[in-house]
């Protein structure tokens, strides 16, 4: 089967969050299944830079702003064949590839992935050396165009296009622009309507891929199904409802050649689930990176994560004294409010010895958080899937979350029935209030205090797998739906 999958990043040439890991692995596990998966991806710097054996295969008249588009073709660096579109007066542009120094979007946003959704579908009708996908596989907004387009050639044309699906990582990140900017869009004035892009009076991209997509899908079963209601639909909860028949919760997976404890370079030391001495090591070596007390015994507590409120991180700092007064230690990496990078700042410069906290976004010391801490702490108010308690378990450091989306499908908490049988993985708690968290804090210190059962529950969470194997294979029977569906 041939699959083009369209998105705006890709690990490791560029990563803003979750996204990118999936677009880095799920189309290389999809290729290991013996499908032909290939990549589109936006010119920008970063991607330019790291395409491997690039060559141009086509150019295109300008489109969406001034200047040819080239389309290069070559590979990424785990071998998938990639298509990058070469637009410099749209995507020319150094730091975050969506927003301004000032973190304001560009106010251009919505031609630079029109113009992404546009060559999707000139590239799903052949436009690439004449190689025909039989499904094109948008991620998140900023691929939702894609659909439409392809919509638009088959009704000029009356030609058969691929069969689309359309995966929604964070429906919070919907590409909404003013109602004037449709008339730059270039598709037909008809599109522009409830049954369409229309959303409140105004565009919605990814509107526009949960409307004209064949089959959708979402990153958690648990996700899937909250989506669909007010609370979580974020206005697009009736339209999802009524396409519950074709929506599917597929759970993300981890690179496990990327997130394995036991060949992990960034780590101090090796270790697995059968032998598991050298997490010590790593712990120590992070508390002495981090200029923090160098206390085996401390409940050491770590934070990988965007700052920001729907990642519950107003829950850890407002609990931070209570979480420390245990005895324990908080790392803290990641950027985003300012308020709450102030906020962690000043605690950590109250405590420098209790509290280490880098701002900004550093793979290989996210790598060795994981390997050193004993929590990871992921208490959020809504997550799609959620990959950091995944890196979590397979690291052994339990991860703290609350039950919600991809959270509640992958953690299982250390209840006195689930640590009974085997099953715990972690602590879990059901309402975003700070007395939930404090509570699943405390319940964590109660666990670490019997050795035994800590070191049981940590191999059981070690033991748990998420590979790409498993979602690759969902993923091509969604496929094989939405063909179907598509004649």
């Amino acid at each position: 089967m041939k699959i083009l999958h369209v998105a705006a990043e890709c690990f490791p040439l560029l990563k803003t969050g979750g996204l990118a890991d999936v677009v880095g692995a799920l189309p290389a596990a999809q290729r290991a299944a013996g499908a032909d998966a290939r990549v589109l991806l936006p010119g920008f710097p970063g991607i330019r830079a790291g395409l491997l054996d690039a060559r141009p295969v086509g150019t295109l008249p300008p489109k969406f702003g001034p200047g040819p588009i080239v389309l290069w073709q070559g590979r990424l660096p785990n071998g998938v064949p990639a298509y990058v579109i070469d637009a410099p007066m749209l995507y020319a542009r150094d730091g975050n590839p969506y927003a301004d120094a000032q973190q304001q979007p560009y106010a251009d946003n919505h031609r630079r992935f029109a113009l992404l959704g546009r060559v999707a579908a000139q590239v799903a009708e052949g436009f690439a050396d004449d190689w025909l996908p039989e499904v094109l596989h948008g991620h998140d907004w900023h691929a939702g165009l894609a659909p439409a387009y392809l919509r638009q050639f088959a009704m000029v044309s009356g030609r058969e296009v691929p069969a689309t699906v359309f995966t929604v990582h964070n429906l919070a990140y919907q590409g909404v622009f003013p109602a004037a900017c449709f008339g730059e869009l270039d598709l037909p004035p008809g599109f522009m309507q409830m049954n369409g892009l229309e959303f409140h009076g105004q565009v919605s991209f990814i509107k526009a891929g949960l409307y004209y997509s064949d089959q959708l899908a979402t990153v958690s079963p648990s996700y899937a199904r909250e989506i669909q209601t007010a609370e979580h639909g974020c206005g697009l909860g009736g339209l999802l409802a009524g396409r519950a028949k074709t929506l599917s919760g597929v759970l993300n997976g981890v690179d496990e050649a990327q997130w394995n404890p036991a060949t992990d370079a960034a780590l101090a030391a090796p270790y697995d689930e059968d032998k598991p001495a050298g997490k010590a090591r790593c712990k120590s070596a992070l508390q002495a990176e981090l200029g923090l007390a160098a206390e085996p015994g401390a409940l050491l507590f770590g934070v990988v994560s965007r700052l920001t409120e729907q990642k519950g991180l107003n829950l850890v700092l407002a609990g931070a004294e209570a979480l420390l007064a245990g005895g324990g230690q908080l790392v803290v990496l990641g950027s985003g409010d300012p308020a709450l990078e102030a906020g962690f700042r000043t605690l950590a410069a109250a405590m420098p010895e209790r509290v280490a906290v880098r701002l900004g976004f550093d793979e290989a010391l996210s790598h060795r958080i994981f390997g050193g801490c004993d929590v990871a702490l992921v208490p959020s108010r809504f997550e799609p899937c959620g990959l950091t308690q995944l890196y979590g378990l397979r690291y052994g450091t339990l991860p703290l979350v609350r039950r919600t989306g991809g959270l509640a499908d992958t953690v299982a908490d250390c209840s006195l029935e689930n640590l009974a049988d085997g099953t715990a993985t972690g602590f879990v708690f059901e309402r975003f209030e700070q007395a939930d968290f404090d509570a699943a804090v405390r319940r964590a210190y109660a666990l670490h205090a019997d050795p035994v059962r800590w070191r049981e529950v940590r191999r059981s969470a070690m033991r748990q797998r998420f590979g790409w194997d498993g979602p690759a294979a969902q993923y091509l029977e969604l496929y094989r739906k939405a063909i179907a569906r598509a004649r």
